[in-house]
């Protein structure tokens, strides 16, 4: 008596002591043309969406574009790949304006000397930056002065940016 699976495949263990087919020799529903496509799709999406996700200075700052913000500190982001101070500006207009302001990696301020209470919430801050492209309240910092004349470099090496420091 033959044994079926729920594919309808048949099990050859009762015959000659052979072990049971595998999925993959078997013609069952995974072929090994299926394996081969769901191995690359696992392999090579991963890997693409951080490159797509990631830009260099050039795709989104305007390296003409230098200005010098100061305003109170909203809050920090201390994620990758970029981490981010968010600051209020008074405008022009009187009215104040919240800046986005992309930092290198976390690791690599923690190696300048940078520590997470480096930048307390409420504290007033002088930030030199290259305005964003395309947002009107974003751009990519260089140096942030501290109340106490400190200058702490914000930025990330190897971006292309014009104060590039390794």
């Amino acid at each position: 008596m033959k044994r079926v699976d729920s594919y309808g495949v048949a099990n050859v263990a009762e015959h000659a002591g052979q072990r049971p087919k595998s999925l993959l020799d078997s013609g069952g529903p995974m072929r090994p043309l299926m394996w081969l496509v769901a191995v690359a799709l696992v392999g090579v999406v991963p890997g693409v969406m951080p490159v797509a996700a990631h830009h260099s200075f050039a795709a989104e700052f305007d390296k003409d574009q230098k200005i010098t913000l100061k305003g109170i500190i909203a809050k920090m982001d201390w994620v990758n790949p970029h981490s981010w101070l968010y600051i209020n500006v008074k405008g022009p207009d009187g009215q104040m304006q919240e800046w986005e302001l992309e930092f290198g990696a976390p690791n690599a301020l923690f190696r300048r000397g940078w520590k997470k209470d480096s930048l307390p919430i409420g504290t007033e801050v002088t930030v030199t930056a290259y305005r964003a492209k395309t947002l009107p309240h974003r751009a990519n910092a260089e140096d942030v002065i501290l109340p106490d004349g400190k200058t702490l470099f914000a930025g990330s090496s190897g971006t292309g940016a014009p104060s590039d420091r390794k």
